[in-house]
């Protein structure tokens, strides 16, 4: 089965690479100083820092596998060269509920860059799944949990 492809833009992959690093050379090393030091309080079978060290360590190798996948199957996207006839990744939408008639606006983004508590939303969510390739003028349907959701898209840009 193919890997998925990663969308994100140069500066994504530049956090995203020093994520990497932090985790690969200061995290690493400081838990494994905490191991370290736990195996010298003595009987590790009821030390519960060790435990709490070794679960630490999973976790970060397990975010180091993580990333090291989606740095492998990042496809890099220019803002600049986003197409703004229709809905695409990295174009800024507004668009307006046609129910409350409340405005929205957010930039559609792949998944590892989605933050929608600054309007950054995934292309995989049902608002960003729902949008992508329709123009202004055009109403479209979101399949949500609470119901379907009709927004009509307002204006599109960069």
């Amino acid at each position: 089965m193919a890997e998925q492809e990663v969308l994100m833009t140069i500066e994504g992959l530049k956090q995203m690479e020093q994520d990497l690093d932090n985790l690969k050379t200061v995290r690493r090393k400081e838990v494994a100083l905490r191991i370290k030091q736990a195996i010298e309080f003595g009987d590790i079978s009821e030390n519960s820092e060790y435990e709490d060290a070794k679960n630490e360590q999973a976790f970060i190798e397990g975010q180091i596998l993580n990333l090291e996948k989606q740095l492998k199957n990042a496809r890099i996207v220019d803002s600049s060269n986003v197409d703004i006839d229709v809905v695409s990744e990295y174009s800024t939408v507004k668009v307006q509920n046609t129910a409350t008639k409340e405005t929205l606006e957010f930039q559609i983004v792949g998944s590892v860059e989605a933050k929608p508590f600054e309007n950054k939303i995934s292309n995989e969510s049902p608002v960003g799944k729902a949008i992508l390739g329709h123009a202004i003028g055009e109403t479209v349907e979101v399949y949500a949990p609470s119901g379907v959701i009709k927004f009509k898209i307002k204006d599109i840009k960069k």
